[in-house]
């Protein structure tokens, strides 16, 4: 990587050497990686150097090499990146007084509450989220759903409970529940993930038990899991299921039923599923949580699953990759090719097989021969896998190379009046 930051003038090279050179300890090192960069005046490069100086212990220099002036100061992002600078040095005021003048942006609230994590700073936060939050009351109880804080509520609850206050946040946050008083579900889930963290499974079960199951009964039935009840909130669920067969029911208790190495059971419980949409819902959780080919293989396999609704390539390309990581690779590639995968070139498919199944050389000789650029990126993962890493870096395209073989976009038909005649979608 630093071979490729002084000899190609890469900046994403340059970017990892110098993460990589910081964690080895080795400032001055990391530093002379970025001086090109940084001799050109950019910004992202400043920011980077400054990063440096900072884990070196020369905090000052790195923020008099970024520190904003008046205008800087006027910009919220600025100001942004600059304060996390601050926190990072442990000047916590400073950080919260350069973000205050900005709290009138709604997303500059959650910035303060990250920044101020565990810094004795929490009745100040509070004193700043409380106007907000009861405006969103407010405006709910009026009715309206346009309030821009929409999240000031959960924020005044995290604060709350991070400050040993937790039965307040509870008290106060539960109170606008019941009102339902919040604009976002996000916020009701916050409160449900609060009552979990807290042991409050009575309270919780009473709010799953009313018109929210869907956003809150998985919070439920894995804070009984956390508590030892297993079996109980397995029964919830399967209540659930037959009372509402709704896919977030059905997805929660097949996934939990493979995390416990009960694979014939979350293949019964999905199943019905299956063809309700598409294979995002159910059979798509299923295979990822799967890591051994076996298992993939034989989900995959069951008289239950099969193609649906368009998406018989997802599915294709599961099996093959589980048929290679089985060692069947001939196998793998005549189902690939039999079923070619979209925008993918199937040398490249071929060759990804063959690496699974762990013929490396194999794999890199197919992607030599194509020499294109997606080609050449994959060569490099593989000759990296295979501790070959001079001849990867010399074999990685440049960026001007990636840039050039992106995609153009077609040049959109106009009208005589310059108008797009392009359907809206």
């Amino acid at each position: 990587m630093i071979r490729a930051a002084t000899e190609r003038g890469e900046w994403f090279c340059a970017r990892g050497a110098t993460q990589a050179l910081c964690r080895a300890g080795e400032f001055g090192r990391a530093l002379r990686v970025m001086e090109p960069f940084v001799a050109t005046g950019w910004r992202d490069a400043l920011w980077v150097r400054a990063d440096v100086l900072l884990r070196a212990g020369r905090t000052q220099e790195a923020l008099d090499l970024v520190r904003p002036d008046e205008a800087g100061r006027a910009s919220a992002t600025e100001c942004r990146a600059f304060a996390e600078l601050l926190a990072r040095a442990g000047r916590i005021d400073e950080a919260v007084d350069l973000l205050v003048p900005h709290v009138d942006k709604s997303w500059m609230l959650s910035v303060l509450v990250e920044i101020t994590e565990g810094r004795d700073r929490d009745e100040r936060m509070l004193e700043l989220i409380a106007p907000h939050a009861e405006s969103a009351r407010v405006a709910r109880s009026q009715g309206r759903w346009d309030h821009p804080f929409w999240e000031a509520q959960e924020l005044q609850a995290r604060v709350l409970e991070r400050a040993g206050r937790a039965d307040e946040a509870i008290r106060i946050l539960g109170r606008d529940i019941a009102g339902r008083r919040f604009l976002a579900q996000n916020t009701l889930t916050a409160y449900a993930e609060l009552l979990a963290r807290h042991g409050r499974l009575d309270a919780l079960r009473d709010l799953a038990a009313g018109g929210d199951a869907r956003a809150v009964l998985g919070i439920y039935a894995q804070a009984l899991r956390d508590h030892g009840h297993a079996d109980e909130a397995e029964a919830v669920m399967r209540e659930a299921i037959a009372t509402d067969d709704w896919v977030g029911h059905r997805a929660w208790l097949s996934a939990t039923l493979l995390r416990d190495s009960r694979l014939d059971e979350a293949i019964a419980v999905a199943e019905p599923g299956f063809g309700w949409y598409d294979c995002s819902n159910l059979l798509a959780p299923l295979v990822m949580l799967l890591d051994r080919p076996e298992d993939v293989l034989y989900l995959l396999e069951h008289p239950s699953v099969v193609p649906h609704h368009g998406h018989e390539e997802f599915q294709h390309q599961w099996l093959a990759w589980a048929l290679a990581g089985l060692g069947r690779v001939d196998e793998a590639i005549a189902l690939a090719e039999a079923h070619p995968a979209q925008r993918t070139d199937p040398r490249i498919v071929r060759a990804g097989l063959l690496d699974t199944a762990g013929r490396l050389d194999d794999a890199a000789a197919e992607l030599r021969s194509l020499g294109t650029v997606e080609a050449r990126e994959e060569l490099c993962e593989v000759l990296i896998r295979q501790g070959r890493l001079a001849e990867a870096i010399a074999v990685h395209p440049t960026m001007v190379e990636q840039r050039a073989a992106r995609p153009k976009p077609s040049p959109v038909a106009r009208d005589e009046n310059g108008y797009s005649l392009e359907p809206p979608f």
